[in-house]
C-alpha cells in the first residue's frame, strides 16, 4: 500500500545538498523499493509532473517523472549532451509552492540512467520532457528553479 509522502519546502538544507549515487545492487533493498512505490502517488497527488528524492527528504539520485505511459523512474540520471538551442518556459516546483517563473533550458537533452530493474538506459528528450529532466536533475545537485528563473511571481 502506497503512502503520500511529505514534500520538503524551501528553505530546507536538504534541498541544497548534492545527492548520492544509488548502488545498483541496492535496488532490491526493501526501503528503496517502498520509497519508489510511494514517490509516484505523492507526485500525482500533489499535481506534480516530476519529483526528486531530495524533495521527500532523501539525498539520493532518484527521480520520477509522469509520462504519457505513466510514472517513469530515473536512477542516477546524467545529462550527457544538451542542445545549444534553448527556450524559455514557465516552471513551478512542489518544494517552492505557489511560485512560478520563466526558466531558460536546453530544448533537447540526452540522458543516461538506470531503470527500476537496474538496466542502463538512455533517452533523447525534447520539449517538456527535456525541461522536466533538467529541472529534476537540478534538484539532485542542490539547485532549485528559483536560482535560474526570471520574472518570479507568487500565485495562490
Amino acid at each position: 500500500m502506497s503512502e503520500i509522502l511529505n514534500i520538503i519546502i524551501n528553505p530546507n538544507p536538504i534541498l541544497r545538498k548534492k545527492s548520492e549515487e544509488i548502488k545498483i545492487e541496492d535496488l532490491n533493498n526493501q526501503d528503496l523499493q517502498k520509497l519508489m512505490q510511494d514517490m509516484a502517488p505523492t507526485m500525482l497527488e500533489k499535481d506534480g509532473v516530476g519529483l526528486a528524492a531530495p524533495q521527500i527528504g532523501k539525498n539520493i539520485r532518484l527521480i520520477v517523472i509522469n509520462t504519457k505511459d505513466g510514472p517513469q523512474y530515473f536512477i542516477n540520471p546524467k545529462i550527457i549532451k544538451k542542445s545549444i538551442l534553448k527556450e524559455w518556459g514557465e516552471e513551478g516546483c512542489l518544494s517552492v509552492p505557489d511560485v512560478f517563473g520563466m526558466v531558460k533550458r536546453s530544448k533537447k537533452v540526452y540522458c543516461e540512467y538506470f531503470d527500476i530493474k537496474g538496466e542502463k538506459k538512455s533517452i533523447e528528450a525534447l520539449g517538456l520532457m527535456a525541461r522536466i529532466l533538467q529541472h529534476e536533475i537540478d534538484h539532485l545537485d542542490g539547485i532549485l528553479f528559483i536560482d535560474k528563473a526570471k520574472n518570479l511571481r507568487e500565485e495562490k
